[in-house]
């Protein structure tokens, strides 16, 4: 194996894919992709099958350095070639930058090889590394995310931290608020193929007598307040079909627990789906439901409380509470700007800014991506061009 030269995040070694995984080779999957250092669901093996069934090609490559990548293609139609996507990958598994880059620049070239015209990755990997500017030694370029963040707020978990440890460093008004919730008799259920018996935290278990059929309702009752918060804070909610399927699936594979906040009379106050990977816990949807915001302060803190007692009896460096980051405005929200207020609680609960190096894309060969934006353009602006005016066009109704 030769390297590059040196750069900010380390040598770039001269990588290559040598082959698609074989099946004996697939339940060994997600502890090379998802369990080990900086791993990520998105790299599992149900996350691919996942994909595959929603009309993407999955394709588990194996490296010369043992490492292993997930990378979704989509051809492109009447003009061919395609896009592949490395979905939070490669994975780090404990490799300086100059590993990681090192690895995608073996996908680029698998991926024109193949006949593909773009690579695109997002690998959560600190921008302070440098690994930014050795992806443009390689001819990658920032791209807009793929996702719906770019940095993320973490709360750190020193090893052995306990309860007082990790609630002392919440804001006081925050911690009173948890404290008062659990009083009133607000309560947490955890959906989990991984739960066992959680020692000294206050989490109910679904019925053992039925186990599916709870988590079939609790997944459909969390979609619907997911739905009805996507409408109120204008953002899109997959179909309901797609979106059971998924976590579903996650749950199955142990990647996915779904905790939800409960009243004394057990009516769900809300709920969050939080993934279980690389050595941390990220909170990734939540909703609740709004009315009862005022009659029950505290609930949505309750819950993160108990992701996070979870995430330190289960040895994670962090609690990942996602992202605050507007698109267009890669940085921390300012007083005023629509995520401020999402900042400042994730800050309340122990929650530190870590700026990541966000998306990136390297275009292959020429034209074809050139004539996919130009068509997508012209697709965006008919999409915008009012009713009246596209039926005078002869668009029909």
């Amino acid at each position: 194996m030769t390297a590059r030269a040196a750069a900010p995040g380390g040598a770039v070694p001269r990588l290559r894919v040598v082959r698609e995984a074989a099946r004996d080779e697939l339940p060994g999957w997600d502890a090379r992709t998802v369990d080990v250092p900086g791993g990520d669901v998105q790299q599992s093996l149900a996350w691919g099958l996942h994909r595959e069934r929603t009309g993407w090609e999955a394709h588990r490559l194996v490296l010369d350095d043992g490492s292993a990548v997930l990378a979704l293609a989509r051809r492109w139609r009447l003009v061919g070639g395609g896009r592949v996507y490395v979905p939070r990958g490669p994975v780090a598994a404990g490799a300086a930058p100059g590993v990681v880059a090192g690895r995608l620049a073996a996908v680029a070239a698998w991926a024109r090889g193949a006949g593909f015209d773009v690579v695109a990755a997002d690998p959560e990997i600190p921008a302070a590394s440098g690994f930014p500017a050795l992806l443009a030694s390689l001819g990658f370029r920032a791209v807009e995310e793929i996702g719906p963040s770019r940095h993320r707020l973490a709360v750190p978990i020193p090893p052995g931290a306990d309860d007082d440890r990790l609630l002392a460093r919440m804001a006081p008004k925050t911690r009173q608020q948890i404290l008062a919730a659990e009083r009133r008799g607000l309560h947490v259920v955890r959906h989990d193929r991984r739960s066992g018996a959680p020692p000294g935290l206050a989490l109910a278990a679904p019925s053992a007598a039925r186990p599916d059929d709870e988590e079939q309702d609790a997944f459909a009752r969390f979609y619907g307040l997911l739905a009805t918060t996507g409408e109120r804070r204008g953002f899109r909610v997959g179909s309901r079909p797609v979106a059971l399927a998924w976590w579903r699936a996650a749950l199955d594979a142990g990647h996915l627990l779904l905790l939800e906040v409960a009243d004394p009379d057990g009516v769900t106050i809300g709920g969050a789906i939080f993934y279980r990977h690389g050595g941390r816990i990220t909170y990734s949807h939540s909703a609740d439901v709004a009315a009862l915001r005022a009659s029950h302060p505290g609930a949505m803190g309750l819950l993160l409380w108990h992701a996070l007692q979870l995430a330190a009896r289960e040895g994670c460096a962090e609690l990942d509470l996602g992202g605050v980051d507007l698109p267009g405005a890669r940085r921390e929200p300012r007083p005023g700007e629509p995520t401020y207020g999402l900042l400042r609680f994730k800050q309340s609960l122990g929650g530190e800014w870590l700026e990541l190096s966000g998306a990136h894309e390297r275009v292959l060969r020429r034209p074809r991506p050139a004539l996919v934006a130009a068509a997508r353009r012209a697709a965006g602006a008919l999409r915008r061009t009012p009713p009246a005016a596209r039926r005078a066009e002869g668009e029909p109704r």
